[in-house]
């Protein structure tokens, strides 16, 4: 609450920040197991002395190229933009904590960048051999790009020592680091291998056509290997109310934990179908479907990320609404609105309650809820809730409703939260 947000009371910002995040990742894993496809398959056809097969990779590479480093690029920096402009504090937070990580991440990034760019415009003009070593040098900076983004990522889930400690090495070797960062590679070769059938599809031949088919099938199975334990892992290391959240103690993340469970199996089936002697039609059909449904995994995935993390945007340490957890009691006994930086009332009076209850509900409550919005809206959840009702859920929140950060305002916040409520309800 010491920053101004981005007012998004009729969508919540969360969504727009689920919306941006869901295309970057499914890029930006792309990006790395991606990278591995490319040199992985220019050294086979190179072994195998397939010229079709290397002029294949190479058309590859242009898709690659304008997919990770013009659109990939763009989410980004919208990534950035709307957690700035919606989650100001939990931004400066990250920011300020992993700077170090952040420049050494950015450094590997213009790494990726210059690589792939080379790695492109000299393909066939120059040595196979040191071609090769730029292809494995991209793939190594996009995998310890991966490695620095997931460290921070996964340390607002698994802070550990760092909420009493504050140290750096802390905060990124925190306790679902090494896990995580096997899952996600894991995932990474896996979509290498969906981003591959869009590509092979589209071959004339049909002899490598069918290879290649085959191939990416291979690269979306076998992952398998390692994504399996390392996402018992990394379940077994996360705290146990965001465990509890996922198997089933609160309607969303359990919801999208299960499209996980669900669409995995169907992607895998899919690859092995894929691997048959399909007509080209069907085939063509079932590899853009199954693209569709690795995004939509993804986004479950993520979605299930940040959701188990409630009441926490930071666990254990910050709340969503951005209140840090030792702050509560003072801004209960201050008052939201006076400890507030950024409202225009900061004293409720019989003039202002309208006002006042609608800067209450963007400090406390837009972070997770929107006001006639398509996620979490506020209205239909309150529609059949008088005062009394709502006093009683302020009352509970960070006890019975676990999930909900703990009201920090006094009494008199309260009421007036309530009535704005019980007004704006239809």
């Amino acid at each position: 609450m010491n920053y101004p947000v981005w007012e998004m009371l009729s969508t919540g910002g969360g969504l727009l920040i689920a919306i941006v995040s869901a295309i970057h990742v499914y890029i930006a894993h792309f990006a790395v197991g991606g990278g591995l496809f490319l040199v992985w398959t220019e050294r086979k056809s190179y072994a195998e002395n397939n010229p079709t097969m290397t002029e294949y990779i190479k058309k590859h590479t242009r898709f690659f190229l304008l997919l990770t480093m013009v659109l990939g690029a763009m989410t980004g920096v919208g990534i950035w933009l709307t957690i700035s402009a919606v989650h100001p504090g939990v931004t400066s937070l990250m920011i300020h904590n992993f700077v170090f990580a952040w420049a050494s991440e950015w450094v590997f990034f213009t790494v990726e960048i210059a690589t792939l760019l080379i790695y492109y415009y000299t393909f066939g003009k120059m040595s196979r051999q040191n071609h090769l070593k730029i292809g494995w040098i991209y793939f190594a900076a996009a995998w310890l790009s991966l490695v620095i983004i997931n460290a921070i990522i996964s340390f607002m889930l698994t802070p550990g020592d760092w909420v009493k400690t504050k140290n750096f090495w802390d905060g990124l070797i925190n306790p679902s680091f090494l896990p995580s960062t096997l899952f996600r590679t894991a995932l990474a070769v896996m979509l290498a291998g969906l981003y591959g059938y869009l590509t092979s599809i589209n071959l004339k031949d049909e002899s490598l056509r069918r290879t290649m088919v085959r191939y990416c099938s291979r690269w979306v199975v076998l992952p398998l290997i390692v994504l399996i334990p390392t996402g018992w892992w990394y379940l077994e290391v996360i705290p146990p109310a965001a465990r509890e959240m996922i198997s089933g103690g609160v309607l969303d993340p359990a919801y999208f934990a299960n499209w996980v469970l669900y669409l995995t199996p169907i992607i895998i089936i899919g690859a092995l179908v894929m691997a048959a002697r399909l007509p080209l039609s069907m085939q063509s059909a079932l590899a853009v479907g199954l693209f569709i449904l690795g995004f939509l995994g993804m986004g479950a995935f993520e979605y299930v990320r940040e959701t188990s993390r409630r009441p926490y945007v930071v666990y254990d340490h910050m709340y969503s609404n951005g209140l840090l957890k030792d702050q509560v009691a003072q801004s209960r006994e201050q008052g939201v609105l006076t400890a507030a930086r950024w409202v225009k009332t900061t004293q409720i009076n019989d003039q202002n309650q309208e006002q006042a209850g609608r800067e209450l509900f963007r400090l406390l409550c837009v972070s997770c809820h929107s006001m006639g919005g398509p996620r979490n809206d506020i209205l239909v959840q309150t529609k059949s809730m008088d005062q009394a009702d709502l006093l009683k859920i302020m009352q509970t929140m960070g006890g019975k409703r676990a999930y909900m950060p703990p009201f920090p305002g006094n009494e008199l916040e309260k009421t007036t939260l309530a009535d704005y409520l019980v007004k704006k309800t239809p």
